[in-house]
């Protein structure tokens, strides 16, 4: 009996794996067309406030939202059937948006497609939370990076083809009509990933008692006072906010810059998008044998040093070769970066607190997420689009000071 209670564990498991790398192809396919969204928006005519905004948005509503999402998911007895919905919800994001503009007048689409990844920031907060608790759950504690190093490869690869063929296909049909077709295709990915995350099959979860207050300040100290209970949590937590705010602050200016400064076409933006995911994949690869070699500690450091030279090296040059040569590094560093950030902060979360822990921690990350976008939109317009990359790498070396003193306690053993 024992055996076959083991060998049924053992299968159960398999088949976990095997879910999460098939949906990672439904996801790879689905979000191949993120990196045109806000391209798509600066060619409508956008504002730079305007593409800030879809990037600040998920962190508006992350912020307000999260906590409670949190609350409530850890009160799940199970949580993949939220998990599966809400990215099917999300991805779908990208069939309304082409299907949408593809209908109403043009001078409406930049308003109706922000209008749709307002909706969208719902389901992508639900995302963040279950994204992180599946995964731990499936991979275990000793298992995150074969899990996700396997899944991101797979999701970049399948990204990287999606991009090779969508470059191949914008530039042979008229715009908008290009894009609302690119979206539209690629959204069936979110249908693959909704049938096979589905299928993930995780024990119910007994969930522990949590402290609630009658008022929103009993509530916010019961709050408190379980933080207190992991001092390596709340550390890690704070150096992540400071480290991802350097990134998201550059995340709506990199496309600005390559299309107004650089004038990079959407050929030239495509082959930049496949580079990066290209050397990320290579990144999912390499990171996870130097972490053996080397330690964790090692990958977090030299990970979040090299992204550094990303923003620094694109604000020297006008040119699209040297962009793609500094995009192909930064893919390298950030498959690393990815890798450590995960299994650093999850080594500090409890299993039985794992949700509303990874809501918090999300809080605080949609934050960065909400006031760095429109910081570097906004700063944009006084020391140009270049100056903002280099306040985004100031950021990311002062982030990569913290990681770099050293930790005074122990995480939560695996």
């Amino acid at each position: 009996m024992t055996y076959s209670l083991s060998e049924d564990v053992y299968e159960t498991r398999k088949r976990n794996f095997r879910n999460v790398q098939i949906d990672a192809v439904g996801v790879g396919l689905a979000s191949a067309a993120g990196p045109f969204l806000p391209v798509f928006l600066a060619r409508l005519g956008a504002s730079n406030f305007q593409v800030g905004l879809l990037t600040s948005m998920p962190g508006l509503a992350g912020l307000i939202l999260a906590f409670f999402v949190g609350r409530f998911l850890q009160t799940r007895r199970k949580i993949v059937p939220w998990f599966s919905l809400s990215r099917l919800m999300v991805l779908s994001s990208y069939a309304l948006t082409g299907l949408v503009t593809l209908l109403i007048p043009r001078h409406y689409a930049v308003v109706s497609t922000l209008a749709i990844w307002a909706f969208a920031t719902l389901p992508q907060t639900a995302l963040s939370v279950c994204f992180s608790v599946v995964m731990n759950a499936v991979a275990g504690r000793e298992g995150r990076y074969d899990l996700l190093s396997r899944r991101w490869a797979i999701l970049g690869l399948t990204s990287f083809a999606a991009t090779f063929v969508v470059t191949e296909f914008l530039d042979r049909i008229v715009f908008p009509l290009n894009y609302e077709i690119m979206f539209l295709g690629l959204s069936l990915g979110g249908l693959v990933s909704f049938y096979f995350s589905n299928r993930i099959s995780l024990p119910e979860q007994t969930p522990p008692p949590l402290a609630t207050g009658k008022t929103a300040g009993e509530t916010i100290r019961n709050t408190l006072t379980l933080l207190r209970q992991y001092p390596d949590f709340v550390s890690i937590s704070a150096k992540r906010f400071v480290y991802l705010s350097a990134v998201t602050l550059a995340t709506p200016i990199l496309p600005l810059y390559f299309v107004h400064v650089v004038k990079a076409s959407d050929a030239d933006i495509g082959f930049i998008n496949m580079t990066f995911t290209l050397l990320l994949l290579g990144g999912y690869l390499l990171w996870p044998r130097v972490s053996k070699r080397r330690g964790g500690r090692f990958v977090l450091l030299a990970t979040t040093l090299g992204m550094v030279l990303y923003p620094l090296l694109t604000a020297t040059t006008r040119q699209v070769i040297p962009i793609i040569i500094f995009t192909a590094i930064a893919g390298l560093f950030q498959g690393g970066l990815d890798l450590v950030f995960f299994d650093e902060y999850m080594k500090t979360i409890p299993d039985e607190y794992s949700a509303i822990l990874v809501s918090l921690e999300q809080s605080i990350q949609y934050l960065a997420a909400i006031a760095a976008p429109l910081i570097g939109t906004s700063l944009s317009a006084y020391i140009g689009l270049g100056g903002a990359l280099w306040i985004s790498a100031g950021l990311r070396l002062v982030g990569f000071g913290l990681f770099l003193i050293p930790k005074k306690k122990p995480a939560i053993s695996d």
